[in-house]
């Protein structure tokens, strides 16, 4: 039967051994190579892709895939960290302004709008300038910008469960506010935000390889991916690989991570 399920969905098996192998370099890099990747030879300088270097070299002769499978730990750190930061912060306040309502829902919701009229990537570069440059501030930074979403479908979820028949049967029984709410109407209403969540990792990865690009990741040599092809900018013309390598790593983890998140949408709809 899993085979079956294999053949039928080959891009979807795809993404996962490839999110399996990032994994294996954020976790265990040696594994994959041995080579140190802040070691410079200067006699390297510039190789393309090769036996010797599967990515080539860069501009001091440290080895492309060996940066970039170290790099892997620094960018998945902080797309997660990124999501954490989302999922709670939003999810306590989409929970706290879907069940008291009044003043709270409108405060709260008022906040809301003033993030979703902003930019993502806008208010995540004002938030690392804020807090200062760095991979966990600017994983912060990120989620940030996604708290507004999270906010969003936590609410909406909260306002269907709040008026269940099980929900004031527990009123009406005389229990707390507080027991109604983290027994009955918080197990019930997170289910679309962890989904949600899935869905953000891969944007997450994408938004931390961007404000690293730009600079506001960890300072050098540390390999972060999107400071990688930061480095290879200033070399397009003679070494096309110090940014197409690591880019098309940023690229094929966005999109299994997407392949896999939608899998996960598909069936959380099928469960309900």
């Amino acid at each position: 039967m899993v085979v079956r399920e294999a053949l039928r969905r080959p891009d979807l098996v795809l993404a996962v051994g490839w999110i399996a192998v990032v994994l294996l370099a954020a976790f265990a890099p040696n594994v994959l190579t041995s080579t140190d990747p802040l070691a410079a030879v200067p006699g390297q300088r510039l190789r393309p892709p090769s036996a010797a270097h599967l990515f080539g070299t860069d501009e001091l002769g440290r080895d492309l895939f060996a940066r970039t499978v170290h790099g892997a730990a620094l960018t998945l750190q902080a797309a997660v960290l990124a999501v954490a930061v989302g999922l709670v912060v939003g999810s306590a306040l989409g929970l706290l302004g879907g069940f008291f309502r009044g003043w709270v829902d409108d405060v709260i919701m008022r906040v809301v709008d003033v993030l979703l009229a902003i930019p993502s990537l806008l208010l995540s570069m004002a938030v690392v300038v804020a807090l200062g440059f760095g991979t966990m501030n600017v994983a912060i930074a990120v989620g940030m910008g996604s708290v507004a979403s999270c906010a969003r479908v936590m609410r909406a979820e909260v306002l269907k469960v709040r008026n269940s028949p099980y929900v004031e049967a527990a009123r009406t029984g005389g229990s707390r506010r507080s027991a109604v709410l983290f027994r009955h109407v918080l197990p019930n209403s997170w289910g679309p935000v962890l989904v949600l969540a899935a869905l953000e990792f891969g944007t997450a990865i994408l938004a931390v390889s961007t404000l690293s690009f730009l600079g506001y990741g960890a300072p050098a040599p540390a390999p972060e991916w999107g400071s990688l092809m930061a480095d290879g900018r200033d070399y397009l013309g003679l070494a096309w690989w110090m940014t197409t390598t690591p880019g098309l790593t940023i690229a094929a983890t966005v999109l299994a991570a997407n392949r896999i998140s939608h899998a996960l949408d598909d069936g959380w709809r099928y469960l309900r």
